[in-house]
C-alpha cells in the first residue's frame, strides 16, 4: 500500500520528539505521573513504529512520589550528535521544585540512559536542544517575559548556550520570540533547526486544546530578531470546528528523511461521542515542502488527514504484539506502566510464575499514590479487555479487578471484594470523587474472568468463572467521564488490573494469569 493510517501511535502519546540516525528514526513522547517515563520508539519508514524501552525507567531518575495527576514529566525533546543521544525535558512539581528542567544521555537508545543533569537557572517548560553548525549548543525552553505578562498565559520563547562540559546554561540569555498572534498564549514547545541559511523557529501556541496551533519564525542570526511566518500558524485545526475528525493539533517536531523528504510529528486528538477525547493525544505524521523557504504543510491542503501518502521510505513493519499476555517472560512488557514510582516490589513474576501477581498495598487507586495497578493506555474507539484473575479478600475493604482510569477521581473499577453487602462483584463509577456503585453480582468464587468492552461512549462491565460463561454487571455506562474533557487534566485512559486494602494493612495478593486488550477500530 501506498499509504499509511493516522495516527502513528495511538492512544496518550503527546509531544512527539523525533531525530534521525542514518537510516533509523527515534521518537519520544510525554508520560506525565507514569512510570516508567518517556517511552522511546524506533521507526525505518516513519509509519511503523516499535517500543524499545523508556528512557526514565529508574528511581533515580525519576521519583514521582506526591506528584499530582496531569503533571509529572512534560514534552521530551530527543536528539543525536556526535555518537551521543540526548532526552531534555520538564519534571513538573518535583520534589525539587515547582518545575526542574533535565537532559539525560545514552550511547544505545535502548539504554541504559544517564541519571539526570538538573539545569539551575532553567524556568519554563518544554526545553529542546539545537547542536549548531560551529559546535555550540543551545537550549530553549519558554517563561515569563522579563518585562512580566501582558494578558494571561503570556509567554516568550528563550535561548542560551548550554556548556556540554559542566553540564549547566553559561552565557548571555536571549529573548527569541512571543508568537505570531499579537495575544499569543502558551507559547512553548519550541525548536531550533537550520536550513536553507536560516535559522528556523518552530513552536506551540494557543495552549494544548482546541485553538492549539504550530507557528514558525526564522533568522539568518541564532540569536533574532526572528520574522515570523507570513502563513502562519503553519498548521492548526482550530479552523475545522470542536466536532472535526481530528483537532487540537500542535506541538510539533519535524525530521528530514535520508531520501530528503521532510516530516512533521505532531499531537492531536480523535473526539468521538461529542468533542470527548478518551484516547487522550496521540501522534500523528504530516508532510511537508519548502516554499519561499518556509515550510507548507500538506500542500493543496494544510490539514492532518487520516489516510495519507506513505513516506518515500521501505515498508518495515514490525512484529505484531499478541493481544493476550500471559506474563511468561522474565519482565513486564514495555506497555505496562504504574501510577508514579513504585518504591517497593509490589509486583512480581516470578512469585508464581506464569502469573502476574500484584501484592495488596493500602493505597488505593483512588489517592494521589502509588497503588498497586499494571496498566496500559486505551488505544482505540472500541475495544474488548479481558483478563483471567485469582483472589480471595481475606478482610473488609480488599478488593481486585480491573480499573478504568483517567485519574484518582474520574474511574470505572469492576471489582470483587468484601464489601458491606458481602463479597461479590461490582462496577463502580467514581466521578469528582463521588462513587456510585453501578451492578452487583454475588460471587464467592476464587479464580474469575474479568471483561470489559467499549463501543465508543458505550461502556459494558461482565465477569464469570470462565471465559464462556460470563454476565453483565453493568452495561452501557456513559464512558465520558475518561475524557479530559470532563476530568481536566493532559493524558489519555488507562485499563489495567489493580488491588488495594484501601488503607489497611494487608499481606494478601492478586494473581493474574494473562490480560488480553483488542481493538476494534
Amino acid at each position: 500500500m501506498n499509504t499509511f493510517k493516522n495516527p502513528v501511535l495511538q492512544g496518550f502519546y503527546p509531544d512527539p520528539s523525533i531525530c534521525r540516525v542514518g537510516e533509523d528514526y527515534y521518537m519520544v513522547t510525554s508520560t506525565f505521573e507514569y512510570f516508567p517515563g518517556v517511552p522511546i520508539f524506533h521507526s525505518k519508514d516513519l509509519v511503523n513504529w516499535k517500543q524499545i524501552g523508556h528512557v526514565l525507567d529508574r528511581p533515580s531518575q525519576l521519583d514521582l512520589e506526591g506528584t499530582p495527576p496531569s503533571r509529572g514529566i512534560y514534552a521530551p525533546t530527543i536528539r543525536y550528535h556526535d555518537g551521543v543521544f540526548y532526552m531534555i525535558t520538564t519534571f513538573v512539581v518535583s520534589r525539587e521544585g515547582e518545575r526542574q528542567n533535565f537532559y539525560v544521555t545514552a550511547e544505545d537508545p535502548a539504554g541504559p540512559w544517564s541519571d539526570p543533569n538538573w539545569l539551575k537557572g532553567a524556568p519554563g517548560i518544554d526545553p529542546s536542544l539545537f547542536f549548531d553548525t560551529d559546535g555550540r549548543v543551545y537550549y530553549t525552553g519558554n517563561r515569563k517575559p522579563p518585562r512580566g505578562r501582558e494578558y494571561a498565559k503570556h509567554n516568550e520563547i528563550w535561548m542560551q548556550e548550554l556548556d556540554l562540559k559542566t553540564k549547566q546554561l553559561t552565557g548571555e540569555v536571549y529573548s527569541l520570540w512571543e508568537g505570531a498572534l499579537k495575544t499569543a498564549h502558551a507559547q512553548e514547545a519550541p525548536h531550533l533547526y537550520f536550513e536553507n541559511g536560516w535559522y528556523y523557529l518552530m513552536i506551540a501556541e494557543g495552549g494544548t486544546g482546541f485553538t492549539h496551533a504550530v507557528t514558525m519564525a526564522r533568522s539568518r542570526n541564532i540569536t533574532g530578531p526572528y520574522e515570523g511566518c507570513r502563513r502562519n500558524p503553519i498548521l492548526t485545526h482550530r479552523h475545522l470546528g470542536r466536532l472535526a475528525d481530528i483537532t487540537n493539533v500542535g506541538h510539533a517536531d519535524i525530521v528530514k528523511t535520508q531520501n530528503g523528504e521532510w516530516w512533521m510529528v505532531c499531537l492531536a486528538s480523535r473526539p468521538y461521542g461529542g468533542e470527548y477525547r478518551n484516547l487522550g493525544r496521540e501522534t500523528f505524521l504530516v508532510p511537508f515542502t519548502w516554499e519561499d523557504e518556509w515550510p507548507l504543510v500538506h500542500p493543496g491542503k494544510g490539514v492532518i488527514e487520516r489516510e495519507m501518502k506513505r513516506p518515500d521510505l521501505p515498508d518495515t513493519p514490525w512484529e505484531t504484539m499478541e493481544a493476550c499476555d500471559h506474563f511468561d517472560m522474565d519482565t513486564l512488557r514495555d506497555v505496562w506502566n504504574f501510577i508514579r514510582t513504585p518504591h517497593d516490589s509490589f509486583w512480581s513474576l516470578n512469585d508464581r510464575p506464569g502469573y502476574l501477581r500484584l501484592r495488596t498495598k493500602k493505597e488505593a487507586v483512588t489517592e494521589v499514590a502509588n497503588p498497586s495497578f499494571a496498566g496500559r493506555r486505551q488505544q482505540h474507539l472500541s475495544m474488548t479487555v479481558q483478563a483471567a484473575m485469582e483472589f480471595q479478600p481475606a478482610q473488609p475493604g480488599e478488593t481486585a479487578g480491573l480499573l478504568l482510569l483517567q485519574n484518582h477521581n474520574y474511574q470505572f473499577r469492576l471489582e470483587y471484594g468484601e464489601f458491606p453487602d458481602g463479597r461479590g462483584i461490582r462496577v463502580v463509577k467514581r466521578t469528582d470523587g463521588e462513587e456510585q456503585v453501578l451492578g452487583r453480582m454475588a460471587c464467592d468464587g476464587k479464580r474469575l474472568v474479568l471483561k470489559v468492552t467499549a463501543r465508543g461512549q458505550s461502556y459494558s462491565f461482565f465477569a464469570g468463572d470462565g471465559e464462556d460463561s460470563m454476565d453483565p454487571v453493568a452495561e452501557d455506562a456513559d464512558g465520558r467521564i475518561l475524557s479530559t474533557d470532563m476530568a481536566g487534566g493532559f493524558t489519555g485512559a488507562y485499563i489495567g488490573m489493580f488491588t488495594s486494602s484501601n488503607g489497611r494493612e494487608s499481606s494478601n495478593h492478586a494473581d493474574f494469569d494473562w490480560f488480553c486488550y483488542e481493538g476494534q477500530d
